[in-house]
């Protein structure tokens, strides 16, 4: 199976990257976790990108919050699909890292997830890994039931108390 690259901007990302492990776990897909700087390492942003494919990833998830230039960055140095995870804080509370990430420029796109959103990052790699893998398709249909028995036991429990 296809790796999952999962980079950050700044190592204060770890929490949100956290989240993408463990739904990477949960799905036992192979991943990594590196700190690389669109701003303060472009080089190395740049050869991880273009050697992404060649060293076995499929999909690459970019970490990173103010100017969120990392997806972009990413994007431009790849054909891998690259999935953007803004991050909140700085003057503009991650709005700045939402637009930054989501406008990209014709050619160079960057799928977006929440703000924070490393969780669904991962399920969107997962799903778009699981486009040739049978046993992956099978257990995101797994996960989607499970979400779906959880809320109709919530959905049961409230009609008894109510």
């Amino acid at each position: 199976m296809k790796k999952v690259a999962i980079i950050m901007g700044s190592d204060s990302d770890l929490p949100i990257a956290q989240k993408a492990v463990e739904e990477l776990k949960k799905l036992a897909i192979p991943y990594a976790v590196h700190v690389i700087s669109a701003h303060r390492t472009p080089n190395a942003a740049a050869s991880f990108a273009q050697n992404a494919a060649n060293n076995g990833f499929g999909v690459i998830i970019a970490i990173a919050g103010m100017a969120a230039h990392l997806g972009g960055v990413l994007a431009a140095y790849t054909v891998l699909p690259v999935i953007g995870v803004p991050c909140k804080g700085g003057a503009a509370d991650g709005l700045d890292a939402l637009l930054a990430t989501v406008q990209m420029p014709s050619g160079v796109p960057v799928a977006t997830v929440a703000l924070g959103g490393g969780a669904n990052a991962a399920i969107l790699a997962a799903q778009i890994l699981a486009v040739e893998n049978p046993a992956l398709t099978a257990k995101l249909q797994a996960q989607k039931q499970q979400m779906a028995d959880t809320i109709a036991q919530k959905d049961a429990a409230l009609q008894g108390n109510i």
